[in-house]
C-alpha cells in the first residue's frame, strides 16, 4: 500500500439502518427506562471551550503524540493531519486505498504506547472490500503502511471504526454491523464487535474466545474510553428509541439486535447510562476530571458523565447544547485538556463559518 502525499438517564440520536441517515425519529412516551445512577457530582470545565484550528474536512480522530502534538484524521479526504498545541497544522499524508462514502472513510486514529522506541501509528479506514487496520512507522514522515488486519464488514454505515489503546498496552478497535444485524451475535464475525489485539494484529492474550473479539453485540460502536481504575466503556448508537454508554467487561454480550437499551434479559448487559434518539448520537469519548465527555451527534453537545471508581454513572450533564453543531471527536490531552471536533460537513449537519474545526475545552 502507497501513500499519497501532500505535505509535512438520556439518549443519543441513533442511526437508522438507512446509508443516508445517522438518526432516528423520535419515539415520544415516556422516555427510556433509566439505568440506575450513582449520587456523584460532575466537576463542570474550568473555561469556554476556544477554536484551535478551524477550516478541516470532517475531522474524524484525535491521537496524541508524546511531545503533545495531535494526529487528526479527515474522514471524508483520507488525509492524515498534524496539529499543535499552538493550531499549526500540516498535512502528513493522505493513505491510499481510502475508499470513503456513507459513514465509512478513514476513521481512527492510534498512537503506540511505546512510540518512542516503535514510531508506530495505527489507522482504522475503509478499504475497497472491507474495513481494515493498518500499522505505519512514523518519524518526520508516514512510512508505507502495513495491514495487520483485513476483513472488517464494511457498509454505507455502521463502520465503527474508533481505535485506542488500553491500560493494559493493547490495541481496541471498535466494528459496527453495517446494518447486517446478525453480524452482531457471531461470534465467527468482526461485525458489530470490540477487538482487542497486539500490535501484529494477533489476539491479544486473555482474550475470551482465543479469537481478536473482547466484547460482542454491538450495533456500532464510536468511542472507547477508560477511567483512572481502568474502567473500559463504549458508546453505542442505537436505532429508533435508546443510545447508550456502556460498561465493557471481556466476553459480556451487549444484546443487538435482540436489545436496544436496558432490559430484564439477564443473557445481555445494561447499559450504564441511555439516552432517547433526539438528545445524542454518540461518537467520540473520552475521560478527564472523574467524567466521561461523549461527543454527540444528532444531539449537537457533549455530554459530560460522572462516573464512580466502580463503574456506575451519575447523572449525565449537557454542555455546549447547539452551539458548535454535531460533535464527532473527543479525546484528553496530554496536559489534561479536553479537545474536541466538529462534524458538520459530514453531509447530515448545517454548516457553520469556519467548520468543521477542532475546540480545546479547559479542565482542572
Amino acid at each position: 500500500m502507497k501513500l499519497s502525499w501532500i505535505g509535512a438517564a438520556l439518549l443519543v440520536a441513533g442511526c437508522s439502518a438507512a446509508p443516508a441517515v445517522d438518526t432516528a425519529s423520535d419515539p415520544g412516551g415516556a422516555g427510556p427506562p433509566t439505568p440506575t445512577l450513582a449520587s456523584v457530582t460532575p466537576v463542570p470545565p474550568a473555561g469556554p471551550p476556544h477554536t484551535l484550528v478551524q477550516g478541516l474536512e470532517v475531522p474524524w480522530a484525535i491521537a496524541f503524540l508524546p511531545g503533545g502534538d495531535a494526529l487528526v484524521t479527515e474522514r471524508n479526504s483520507g488525509r492524515l493531519l498534524r496539529v499543535s498545541a499552538q493550531g499549526q497544522t500540516s498535512v502528513v499524508a493522505t493513505i491510499e486505498g481510502v475508499a470513503a462514502g456513507g459513514e465509512g472513510g478513514l476513521l481512527g486514529v492510534a498512537v503506540s504506547p511505546t512510540f518512542a522506541e516503535d514510531h508506530y501509528v495505527f489507522l482504522y479506514f475503509t478499504a475497497g472490500d472491507d474495513n481494515r487496520i493498518v500499522r505505519a512507522p512514523y518519524d518526520q514522515q508516514l512510512g508505507d503502511p502495513v495491514a495487520i488486519v483485513t476483513g472488517i464488514p464494511k457498509g454505507g454505515n455502521h463502520n465503527g471504526g474508533r481505535l485506542e489503546f488500553g491500560p493494559d498496552g493493547f490495541l481496541y478497535a471498535a466494528t459496527g454491523e453495517v446494518g447486517d444485524r446478525g453480524l452482531s451475535q457471531d461470534k465467527a464475525s468482526l461485525g458489530g464487535k470490540i477487538l482487542r489485539m497486539t500490535m501484529q494484529g494477533t489476539p491479544a492474550p486473555g482474550n475470551p474466545y482465543g479469537t481478536l473479539v473482547w466484547s460482542m453485540g454491538h450495533r456500532n460502536v464510536q468511542g472507547m474510553a477508560w477511567d483512572n481504575a481502568d474502567n473500559m466503556y463504549a458508546t453505542e448508537f442505537g436505532q429508533n428509541t435508546y443510545d447508550e454508554i456502556n460498561l465493557i467487561k471481556p466476553g459480556v454480550n451487549y444484546g443487538w439486535p435482540e436489545v436496544e437499551g436496558v432490559s430484564d434479559d439477564n443473557r445481555y448487559a445494561n447499559p450504564i447510562v441511555t439516552w432517547s434518539t433526539d438528545e445524542a448520537s454518540p461518537s467520540g469519548l473520552a475521560y478527564a476530571d472523574g467524567s466521561l465527555w461523549a461527543a454527540a451527534l444528532r444531539g449537537q453537545r457533549l455530554w459530560q458523565v460522572p462516573v464512580t471508581d466502580q463503574g456506575t454513572a451519575g447523572k449525565p450533564v449537557a454542555r455546549y447544547v447547539d452551539e458548535f453543531g454535531r460533535m464527532r471527536a473527543v479525546a484528553t490531552a496530554p496536559d489534561g485538556l479536553l479537545w474536541a471536533s466538529t462534524s458538520n460537513l459530514d453531509g447530515r449537519g448545517s454548516s457553520r463559518e469556519g467548520d468543521d474545526r477542532i475546540l480545546v475545552i479547559p479542565t482542572d
